[in-house]
Parts: C-alpha cells; sequence; structure tokens
C-alpha cells in the first residue's frame, strides 16, 4: 500500500445540479493494488497506518486524472494550423496529414507523440477519434497499452466526400472493424469505438454498417462529429433530408453510449433527442473558436437535459491540456453574457475530469473517491511558471483550483498515475 499526501480536489458529482467541490489542504489517500481505499486527513490516515510508505505530493494540487473526450490521434502534427474554416482545413490540412499514416511505420511514431502528448498534459484517460488505417489504429492502441492511457478508440470510416485514399466500402468498414475490436476491445485499459468520420461522408448503407458493428461489440462506444458548422449542416440536411442528429437517430447509433463532438448549431427538436437518448455532447472551445465554428449553447443543453464533457480537439483543438481547455469553455461562456453559463474552478474540474468519465461509462475514474482507482495529476507549479506566485497567494482552496485552471500548462504537470502507476512525471 501507500498512503499519499497533499492538497487533493475533486468534483464527486454534477455541480450543474448542485454538487461542490471537495477539498482537503493535507488530506490522504490509501492505495492499495491501485484503488483508493482510504480518504481523509493525512494525520488521521498516518496515525491509523504508520508503517505504509508515503507519497508525498504537497506543493501544489493533486487532481484526478483528466478525461478528454474528443481527441483526434492522427492529427497530432498539424496543431496549430489554424485561420480556415472547418471544410477549408479538413481538406487543405487534416485529410493530407490523414492519409500519411497509411505509412505503418509513420503511424508508430505519430501514434507515440500522440499518446506521450495526452500523459504530459495529465489526460489519463480518452475518447480518441482513430485512423483510417486499420494498421494505424493498432499501432494507437500498442502506444496507449505500453504508457498505461485508458483510450477508447476504433477504425474511422467513410464511403463519400472524403479523398479517395480514405473512403472505404461499407462491407469492408464492417469487416476490419470487429476485427480490430476482437484484437482491442476489452484488452487491459483498451475499448472499441465506432467510429464514422461524420454523417457528410457516409452513405446510410455505412452508417447502417456501423451499427451492426456496435450491436456485434457489447461495450463499445459510438462517437462522430455533429452540427460544428453551418456549411456542414447544410449539406447534411441536404443529403438526408433531416437534421444532423436524425441522421445519426435513424440508424439507432444515438444512446447513452454516444458521444457526439460539437454541437454548436443545435435546434431545440436535437436537444430533446440527444436528452431522451442519454448521449453525451463532447465540447470543444479551443476548436470553436480556432476554425470560427461558434460559441457553444451550454445553458440550452443543461436546460434540456442533455450531458456535456470536454474535448481538446486536436488538431482542431490548441493543446492536449483540459486546464486549457478548460480556461476556454470559461471564455466562450463569458462572451455569450446572460445566454451563457458561468463556469467557476467546480464545474470546469467537474467538465475535465467526472463528466467525461461519465461519459465514457468509466465508473472506475474520475475522483479520488473510496473505491475508484487511482488515477491522479500533480499539478505543481514548474520553475518561474506564471502559476506559481499565484498559486502560494490564492484567496481558498476553491481560488486555488481555479488559478490551476486560469494558469497552468503542461509543463506544471509534475506527475501523473494511472491505477497507481507513475506513467509519467
Amino acid at each position: 500500500m501507500t498512503l499519499v499526501r497533499g492538497f487533493l480536489a475533486d468534483t464527486p458529482s454534477d455541480p450543474f445540479r448542485g454538487g461542490v467541490m471537495r477539498t482537503e489542504s493535507d488530506g490522504g489517500l490509501l492505495v492499495r493494488d491501485g484503488i483508493i481505499t482510504a480518504r481523509g486527513g493525512f494525520a488521521v490516515l498516518q496515525q491509523e497506518w504508520p508503517q505504509e510508505p508515503v507519497l508525498d505530493l504537497r506543493g501544489g494540487v493533486v487532481l484526478p486524472g483528466f478525461v478528454d473526450t474528443h481527441v483526434h490521434f492522427p492529427q497530432v502534427r498539424i496543431v496549430g494550423s489554424l485561420g480556415m474554416p472547418l471544410l477549408d482545413w479538413l481538406q487543405q490540412r487534416a485529410l493530407p496529414e490523414e492519409a500519411r499514416l497509411a505509412d505503418a511505420a509513420y503511424a508508430n511514431v505519430v501514434a507515440t507523440e500522440f499518446v506521450t502528448g495526452l500523459a504530459r498534459a495529465g489526460t489519463t484517460s480518452a475518447l480518441v477519434f482513430g485512423a483510417h488505417f486499420p494498421d494505424a489504429v493498432s499501432a494507437l492502441f500498442e502506444a496507449a497499452e505500453r504508457v498505461g492511457l485508458r483510450v477508447t478508440s476504433g477504425l474511422v470510416v467513410s464511403d463519400l466526400v472524403l479523398r479517395d485514399d480514405l473512403l472505404i466500402t461499407p462491407e469492408l468498414a464492417r469487416q476490419e472493424s470487429l476485427t480490430l475490436a476482437r484484437r482491442w476491445h476489452g484488452h487491459g485499459r483498451l475499448r472499441y469505438a465506432v467510429t464514422p468520420r461524420f454523417s457528410l461522408s457516409c452513405t446510410d448503407a455505412m452508417l447502417a454498417s456501423c451499427a451492426d458493428v456496435l450491436d456485434a461489440v457489447p461495450g463499445a462506444l459510438f462517437t462522430s462529429h455533429v452540427n460544428e458548422n453551418p456549411v456542414e449542416i447544410a449539406q447534411v440536411r441536404t443529403r438526408f433530408g433531416t437534421g444532423y442528429v436524425d441522421s445519426y437517430d435513424r440508424h439507432r447509433l444515438v444512446g447513452r453510449h454516444t458521444v457526439l463532438a460539437h454541437n454548436v448549431h443545435a435546434d431545440d427538436a436535437e436537444l430533446r433527442v440527444l436528452a431522451e437518448r442519454g448521449a453525451v455532447v463532447a465540447h470543444c472551445p479551443s476548436s470553436n473558436s480556432g476554425l470560427g465554428s461558434g460559441l457553444f449553447p451550454m445553458r440550452r443543453h443543461l436546460e434540456q437535459g442533455v450531458r456535456v464533457s470536454l474535448g481538446t480537439d486536436v488538431g482542431g483543438g490548441t493543446s492536449f491540456s483540459m486546464l486549457r481547455e478548460g480556461l476556454q469553455a470559461f471564455f466562450v461562456q463569458q462572451l455569450l453574457g446572460p445566454a451563457g453559463v458561468p463556469l467557476g474552478a467546480t464545474e470546469l474540474l467537474w467538465l475535465a475530469t467526472a463528466a467525461g468519465a461519465d461519459a465514457l461509462g468509466l465508473a472506475e475514474v474520475g475522483h479520488l473517491s473510496v473505491g475508484r482507482r487511482f488515477d491522479a495529476v500533480w499539478v505543481r507549479p514548474a520553475p518561474s511558471s506564471p502559476l506559481e506566485v499565484p498559486l502560494r497567494h490564492a484567496e481558498s482552496e476553491t481560488d486555488a483550483v481555479a488559478r490551476v485552471f486560469t494558469l497552468a500548462s503542461p509543463m506544471d504537470v509534475a506527475g501523473v498515475w494511472i491505477d497507481g502507476d507513475r506513467v509519467h512525471g
């Protein structure tokens, strides 16, 4: 066993429904075989277990491991390619890079870069938009397994619109997806996600094949994009004769297993469907801002009962840091004025951790409670970090967490643990 000591902060319950942040300035966690078996003041726990080795994480903040619910593995090398709307950015930046992952050796290197970037930023669990090539998807799973991350991902499928080298038939998509799922789904901390690029790039036959795979793989997730850009939305309506959400729902793809990214321009009827089905929307504020997609209407989602989590959307997003993504979410809601949702430290911590764990069905992580796995991030200001002085002078424990979201970067991530094993720092 190990006795962890530090300033602990987490949000075990939804603050949009009355939950509060839980903090302990000199807290303790007893960790046995990767599971938190006791929590309380450090002095009390040490008195009860005086012989246990102590992992001293004072001098910063110990948070639950971050959960990124929308991030693109093949796009790590094009982060920062801004200045274009979504469809132009896809054609000129994202898709040419994604085509390069047909080279298995190239894909292996990118997978290592990607997984390393997640871990260094404190992300311990992620729903990852995979690649269009089976060998590249396997490379991602192999890299995640080496580091120990909890990764859910899958083969990205399309049979329309995209460049020819990224297209696949519905029959082959079904076959290759099932082969990958048999190899990786439920293997250690890895799971499979059925992943059409977006309905704009799929025929009804392709979406039907996605439903077949989802039915055939118990516990698999479904993820894609929805209502991100007005031009894209208009094209979906022209093709399917219906709204974006319905293009998936008509194939039984919207349910509690579903995480759809963006949803910037949803109408009320679509929000009602998402709420009724129990689906999750992954809010990606940096990408929405950088690609000019729009300001996310979080209040309308919450009022309709739609679950919301947070995603970095690298490479449309600007970094792997869920702290930076939380800060951008705060900015967006401020810009919306009365239509926005006030986001404080409690809400941001929830969105970056427990909300994501709930979205991905990871009941074993998300907060630092007894019975949960010890997935944790130690944020301690690096030398000369902008966080150093403000954190030292925080007015309260909640204010300290707010300053972490405002000022911290991956350089301040001093340690990351998954199942009690240190994977970074």
